[in-house]
């Protein structure tokens, strides 16, 4: 049997030096792992990581995941983004710096109905781009708008993440969607605070030449583009937060209300389904390679006794708790610049949430932190998501520098409001506390 400090060293050197070299992490978490049980602890004991990886993934709650994800695949190819951007065109389009708040918006109703950081990142980067960059749109408001609002998905239920959180570290789903909706709404009304007042800064940037207003009649006529997203959110979160639904079958809900959406709009076709089932396979198998290559991890790593030893060390230090939170906190951030998000939540939420606990802080409040840190990392090169995505879908003149730079304004908006909801905590425990 290995000393516990040498197989955190080992194990965790290991996993980066291979992440270094280029090797997919779901491997470099499971290969790596299951070498160093069949080396250092027994042959014999490969089985039993098989059937705990089958017990994880097989889990109920799982089952939402790919769900969720077929939701957001389903109303991308239904061009739901579409009729909003078109909606909210309308209403802020008047406004110096109106639309990329019109894009705020939208992805905080996408996020709602979603669940998934790209659906929004994808579309609004299709949709929006090309709009307020001929607008007169600084590429900088345009981009790191459409990047900040994609990332508010994994923070606004029904996000998948959570989902992930919650199961690995044994925290309701239920009260972490009912935590994280209250920030995700302060952090989205942040991010149209800072363009409301950079477009009355710098009108020559955030479209104040070419600003148009519109009628009242055409504001009117223009909310039918809501109709069927707010349906949409009301059917899921509503289902989740009445108690009415489990988030696996609030899934099912998001999934057929994502078909019925598309066939109201006539957009409903077996291409489109086709396509949507692929992109759900192909994200879900990811996931879930991950999960299994962590679980693998995980195991080893608890019958070493090195996440007990680790948290005995932390406990023993005598720090100021808070000291200790703004240290994870801080390894929550480089890793998010560096690992995928699933990856990071199998790592550490089994060290850290028994830790969180101990020294008295509430584990939905620590998750909803711990979310929004993942979200941050969606935006930090170089394994930021977000800034792939829009790459992906820019016109070839935006540059990754350009996107880069877009996003380093948002990113210090949301370390405050990090900042914002430690030092007020009710703004995320107010909402679990009244529904649960």
């Amino acid at each position: 049997m290995i000393d516990p400090v040498m197989a955190t060293v080992v194990l965790f050197g290991g996993m980066i030096l291979f992440l270094g070299l280029g090797v997919p992490i779901a491997f470099a978490l499971g290969g790596f792992s299951a070498g160093m049980i069949y080396f250092f602890w027994s042959p014999q004991a490969l089985n039993m990581v098989a059937i705990k990886a089958y017990n994880t993934v097989s889990s109920f709650e799982y089952l939402a995941i790919p769900l969720f994800i077929f939701m957001a695949a389903m109303l991308q190819r239904a061009r739901i983004a579409e009729d909003l951007y078109n909606t909210m065109q309308v209403f802020f389009g008047g406004l110096r710096g109106g639309l990329a708040i019109g894009t705020i918006v939208i992805c905080t109703i996408f996020a709602a109905m979603a669940g998934i950081s790209g659906a929004a990142t994808i579309s609004m980067g299709l949709i929006a781009i090309p709009a307020m960059l001929s607008r007169g749109y600084g590429k900088g408001v345009a981009l790191g708008s459409i990047a900040a609002g994609g990332s508010l998905g994994i923070l606004i239920p029904p996000s998948v993440t959570m989902i992930v959180y919650g199961i690995v570290a044994n925290t309701s789903i239920g009260k972490l969607y009912a935590g994280g909706l209250l920030p995700g709404l302060v952090l989205a009304a942040i991010f149209c605070v800072y363009l409301l007042a950079r477009g009355w800064i710098q009108p020559e940037i955030s479209g104040g030449a070419l600003a148009r207003r519109y009628s009242l009649w055409e504001k009117a006529v223009s909310i039918k583009g809501l109709i069927l997203p707010l349906l949409l959110i009301v059917s899921v979160m509503g289902s989740i937060l009445t108690g009415i639904a489990s988030v696996s079958e609030a899934g099912a809900v998001g999934a057929a209300g994502s078909l019925v959406a598309a066939a109201l709009l006539g957009r409903l076709n077996w291409s489109s389904v086709e396509d949507a089932c692929k992109e759900t396979l192909m994200l879900s198998c990811m996931i879930f390679w991950i999960i299994v290559g962590a679980t693998a991890l995980s195991t080893f790593y608890t019958a070493m006794g090195a996440s007990r030893l680790i948290e005995g060390l932390v406990l023993d230090l005598e720090l100021n708790r808070w000291m200790v939170v703004i240290a994870m906190l801080s390894i929550l951030l480089v890793l998010g610049m560096l690992l995928d998000t699933v990856g990071i939540i199998m790592i550490t939420a089994p060290i850290f949430v028994p830790i969180v606990t101990q020294l008295g802080f509430d584990p939905v409040w620590f998750g909803i932190l711990f979310i929004i840190l993942m979200e941050i990392g969606f935006l930090t090169p170089p394994f930021g998501y977000n800034l792939f995505y829009l790459r992906g879908v820019a016109p070839s003149h935006v540059t990754m520098t350009d996107i880069y730079y877009s996003v380093l304004p948002f990113i210090a908006l949301m370390l405050f409001g990090v900042g914002l909801f430690m030092v007020f905590p009710q703004i995320i425990l107010y909402l679990p506390e009244m529904i649960f």
